[in-house]
């Protein structure tokens, strides 16, 4: 995620000990400290404050993150409003972040919510609000909380999810907004922008990357179930499980064993112009002699034709996806 400059500026703050950053904010204007901290909620509330970025940003940040205690987001922003503008003024100012920060997105406050609460709170809920929280929650979350639903809840929700772009994004706020009220009066709460619609080819892919990171069993039966419902819809997401996209998140030794017998020449047309990560990834994972050869293959080829590089990485990727229906693929999910 590219970070805007009140991102930015947001991350550094968050380096800074409180009273520093109060420090620092006097004289400012009490709409752009707002408008900091709703950047600076919305990056930890989405789980977009990663350690890389803000290292870039300020390494001390980085230092606060290795001590022991951590980095207390909640009491940090708390003491560099009540420092900024006084204590009267913050507490207004954290309700009106609160209420920015659901109207950007009205999903935050489920995400932080825990697997058990939310897996309780849903059990009880229309198979279709069960399927547009899941599309929203990140693929891990979402396959530990399926895993958590009955096996009535979860085919339902999950058969539902293969057609999740017809829901409107009026009706995924208003489902949001049940949702999170029932997890406020479950005492399950965590802390809490126009919500995107997502397209169908976007939405089959939440549902693959879900399925894909449940147990084999569990997997084989939520597939089965989506293609007596949809058999079109079901062969899409198994496919959508393994894409050439996903190379550099699987694991090392499984990528081995999906790489032998394809020869050097398939390896270097597939690796036309592929992304430099990726590249990278094929390669450390192939012998130093065919690395050189794949090289080599390079250096002779002139302008190949594009279905000729999409059929190399589509024999590829179908041998990942023989060891994935195997259970041998595995996956470093970010």
């Amino acid at each position: 995620m590219a970070l805007t400059g009140k991102q930015k500026a947001a991350l550094l703050l968050s380096s800074l000990d409180a009273a520093t950053a109060a420090e620092m904010l006097k004289g400012v204007d009490a709409k752009m400290v707002q408008d900091l901290a709703v950047e600076l909620s919305y990056l930890e509330a989405a789980g977009h404050r990663s350690a890389k970025q803000t290292a870039e940003v300020a390494q001390q940040f980085c230092q606060s993150l290795q001590n022991e205690e951590g980095f207390q987001f909640k009491s940090f922003l708390r003491e560099v409003l009540k420092n900024t503008v006084g204590e009267d003024k913050a507490k207004q100012v954290q309700q009106e972040v609160q209420g920015l920060l659901e109207k950007r997105d009205p999903f935050i406050a489920i995400r932080s919510a825990d697997q058990q609460t939310l897996a309780a709170v849903l059990e009880t809920e229309h198979p279709q609000a069960v399927a547009v929280v899941l599309s929203e929650l990140p693929p891990k979350k979402g396959s530990g909380i399926l895993g958590l639903l009955g096996e009535g809840m979860r085919v339902s929700a999950i058969s539902r999810m293969t057609a999740i772009g017809g829901v409107t994004p009026e009706a995924k706020a208003r489902i949001a907004q049940m949702v999170r009220q029932r997890i406020e009066a479950s005492g399950g709460a965590g802390q809490a922008g126009t919500v995107v619609q997502a397209r169908p080819e976007e939405s089959l892919r939440k549902v693959a990357v879900i399925i894909r990171n449940l147990d084999k069993e569990i997997q084989e039966g939520v597939l089965d179930a989506i293609r007596k419902k949809d058999e079109e819809a079901g062969e899409k997401v198994t496919e959508l499980m393994v894409t050439w996209e996903d190379i550099p998140h699987i694991g090392d030794r499984s990528l081995q064993a999906g790489l032998r017998g394809i020869d050097e020449q398939q390896l270097a047309l597939a690796l036309h112009e592929a992304d430099e990560v990726l590249e990278k990834k094929i390669k450390s994972n192939i012998s130093e002699r065919a690395a050189a050869m794949v090289d080599e293959e390079t250096g002779l080829m002139s302008s190949p034709k594009k279905d000729d590089v999409r059929k190399a990485r589509e024999k590829i990727v179908k041998a990942l996806r023989g060891l994935n229906e195997q259970g041998e693929l595995t996956f470093a999910e970010e």
